[in-house]
């Protein structure tokens, strides 16, 4: 499959690749290109941005979670109709889920896509250093196809042509041009990462971003780069269905509390026979007529007061459990769920009390990592010996206030055992955990036949 395509990826954490993506989605859509986003790894933020910028939908890529065959399969579908796609890496270009392999890198994504990569290296301190950086990153996997650099935060004309001499004169590698720094194309960040697109709203930021990256980068030679990716054979599997079921209606909550959601993962229900309906926790009096509430992940703790404020809301969402509707919540979500969420000032505010905990917020004790949710009671994800894959990031941590019943086991990227997930009452499940519907499409089934059957229930429910 040949479709103009290049990976953006950086040396280490920190090195600009998220702006210099940005920018460069925002030059080229300037000049009238369909640019096709994409996000290596698992990141809500990122793709939040790219999709502001390029006004179609960033895809989550990842070898740990979805394997060379999803992945192959979601980059050609979305990249159909697009002139060409830029996918921005995650961490540094060979950083994953193991310091001994490649496994969820963005190296292995670059090969499995065949994909050339441009790498951003932080230009600020250096000259002659940047042909051994660059020389280095270019030739420890003969495998991957490191093919230009451009260099971040560089002030000036004249500190940009040393840098480039240096690396055009030791290396075969094409220098593209440069990013200047400038605080006003700046993405504040937190304690999750960079602010979200939705808390961005409109502003001039991705034209600045686009103007910057016009005058000091070569788009010719990005683009030329993009139509040098090689050929990938792609073997397309069928959407999953929902059979003879009727549509059922899926309430995703969706606002600057909760608006962490992969993608494909809304598009998997819609493929099930799901019509996707999105409402607000913080703003709407009542819920939507729906089969199935699904409660992303978020900042829900930087919304405390506005949620806790909506009683007609969080009334409503505990009432539409009580019933036995169906609810799938994730992070943030299973924070909403609980009886309270305690913020870092040690702010208590109410919450729907679903679940008898707490979620108190922490300074400090980020849990971070790729995960595997294994069923082991029956619940909205499928029968015992049903897994799915997915990834932790969260610095809260639940305070019981009674006994708490889980549907999942843990582990890690490793395999090793960490605890349990998916907490569970009724026929509601909500977990820590993000899970990528990809790595496991047939769950996307028994949420969609769950949720046809919790409109029955609440049906007869409402009868007695």
């Amino acid at each position: 499959m040949q479709r103009p395509r290049v990976v953006i990826a950086g040396t280490h954490s920190g090195a600009g690749k998220t702006t210099v993506t940005l920018a460069l989605m925002a030059a080229l859509k300037a000049k009238g290109r369909l640019v096709q986003p994409f996000k290596v790894g698992p990141d809500f933020i990122d793709p939040g941005h790219h999709q502001a910028v390029t006004g179609r939908p960033s895809r989550n890529l990842d070898g740990w979670m979805l394997g060379e065959a999803v992945n192959r399969s979601i980059f050609s579908r979305a990249s159909a109709d697009a002139d060409l796609s830029i996918i921005e890496g995650m961490m540094g270009l060979f950083d994953g889920s193991s310091p001994l392999h490649e496994k969820g890198s963005t190296a292995e994504l670059a090969k499995q896509l065949n994909a050339p990569v441009l790498l951003v290296i932080d230009g600020s301190a250096m000259a002659r250093s940047a042909a051994a950086m660059a020389s280095g990153y270019a030739r420890f996997d003969p495998g991957l196809s490191v093919q230009a650099v451009l260099f971040n935060r560089v002030q000036s004309e004249g500190h940009f042509r040393l840098l480039r001499d240096a690396v055009e004169a030791e290396t075969d590698l094409m220098v593209v041009g440069y990013v200047r720094p400038d605080a006003s194309v700046t993405i504040p960040d937190r304690h999750l990462g960079l602010r979200t697109a939705i808390e961005q709203g409109q502003t001039d930021l991705y034209d600045r971003l686009a103007r910057s990256a016009a005058e000091t980068v070569d788009l010719d030679r990005v683009e030329a780069l993009a139509r040098s990716a090689g050929d990938f054979v792609v073997d397309f599997t069928a959407p999953v269905t929902g059979g003879q079921l009727s549509q059922v209606r899926i309430g995703v909550a969706y606002d600057a509390a909760f608006c962490f959601y992969y993608q494909d993962n809304l598009d998997l229900l819609e493929a099930a026979g799901a019509e996707i309906v999105r409402f607000s926790p913080l703003y709407d009096a009542e819920l939507p007529e729906v089969d199935l509430l699904y409660f992303g992940g978020g900042y829900p703790e930087l919304h405390g007061d506005a949620l806790a404020g909506n009683v007609a809301m969080r009334t409503a969402v505990r009432q539409y459990a009580e019933r036995e509707g169906a609810i799938y919540a994730e992070c943030g979500g299973l924070m909403y769920l609980t009886q309270a969420i305690r913020d870092c000032d040690g702010r208590r505010h109410e919450m729907v009390g679903v679940f008898p905990a707490e979620a108190v917020m922490r300074k400090a004790g980020l849990t971070l990592g790729y995960r595997t949710a294994a069923v082991t009671q029956p619940c909205l994800l499928g029968q015992p010996g049903t897994s799915l894959r997915g990834h932790e990031f969260h610095y809260s941590m639940l305070e019981p206030k009674d006994t708490l019943h889980y549907a999942c086991t843990l582990s890690d990227a490793e395999g090793r055992s960490i605890g349990q997930d998916g907490l569970m009452v009724g026929n509601t499940i909500a977990l820590y955990s993000h899970l990528h519907f990809g790595s496991r499409p047939e769950a996307v089934s028994t949420l969609v036949t769950a949720a046809h059957g919790s409109r029955t229930r609440r049906t007869s429910v409402g009868k007695a």
